[in-house]
């Protein structure tokens, strides 16, 4: 009885070794490959559960999500023979899991470490095709694009896919900061003062065009103002002597009024005249 006891025991425990390690389940945030007595038979499962043989095939899963190689800083020489440290991180996922593992045997230091070699050699020969002034001002962009590209097309031999690149900092060495800080500097004050000069000439020309044109208003003012003065002398002369042909007498008295009014209209006038003058000769007779 003992012995039968722990046979079935046995058949018992065997059978539910043999039902667990049937099945294997592929989380979504996995991939997994399959291999039959060491050699890699299935790739790239669905998430879910699956079926196996139990010790004929075996099974391995990898990490399936984004992975970031945040890499340490880099030298890299640029095409005037001057250092730049450069950091920079990736994000990277497995594409193909059969290449990726038959390219790394599985292990993701493994992928990272060539990755990054791939992604060293793409940056120093976009570095090598530039100087510092690009690199570091306005060229970023482009080369980034530029790596995404031939990294891209370089890592597929690995199984994995770019998700992205990055360029954390471009930093200068301290002994050629200095001097690439300075050009820039001179750079930028040598547009400023062409900038400056272009604004003062525009100015001046703005200056020239606005005076020629105040000094012909008023010409055309002044030109306009004596035509109708004389016009209004003309009317006046005019008027005067059409009223003098009407009433000599009254005129001329009007006249002589005028002249007194004008002649000791203000306080303190003192004239010095004689008694027969014909300056008096409107109090003395009456008539002008």
């Amino acid at each position: 009885m003992k012995n039968s006891t722990l046979i079935s025991i046995g058949i018992v425990l065997l059978l539910a070794w043999t039902l667990v390690n049937s099945f294997f389940v592929v989380d979504q945030r996995q991939r997994a490959v399959m291999f039959r007595f060491g050699q890699l038979t299935e790739a790239d499962f669905k998430p879910g559960l699956h079926v196996k043989l139990p010790v004929v095939q075996t099974v391995k899963t990898f990490d399936g999500r984004v992975l970031t190689l945040d890499n340490q800083t880099e030298n890299f020489l640029t095409v005037e023979k001057k250092n730049v440290e450069v950091d920079y991180y990736v994000k990277w996922r497995i594409a193909d899991s059969a290449t990726y593992y038959r390219a790394t045997t599985g292990q993701e230091l493994v992928a990272m470490d060539r990755l990054a070699s791939i992604v060293n050699r793409g940056l120093r020969d976009e570095f090598g095709s530039r100087t510092i002034q690009q690199a570091v001002s306005d060229e970023r962009n482009d080369i980034m694009s530029a790596l995404r590209q031939s990294v891209g097309s370089k890592v597929k031999d690995l199984g994995i896919s770019i998700v992205d690149i990055r360029i954390k900092s471009i930093n200068l060495p301290k002994t050629v900061s200095d001097s690439v800080y300075d050009r820039m500097r001179a750079e930028r004050a040598r547009v400023a003062a062409d900038l400056r000069a272009r604004g003062a000439e525009e100015g001046e020309k703005i200056r020239a065009t606005a005076d020629r044109e105040a000094q012909v208003t008023l010409a055309d003012a002044y030109k306009t103002a004596e035509q109708l003065k004389g016009e209004g002398d003309a009317k006046a002369a005019d008027i005067y002597a059409k009223a003098y042909g009407q009433d000599p007498e009254f005129y001329r008295f009007y006249r002589t009024l005028n002249v007194y009014r004008d002649t000791m209209g203000a306080q303190g006038d003192v004239m010095v005249l004689q008694s027969d003058s014909p300056f008096f000769k409107l109090f003395k007779n009456g008539t002008p």
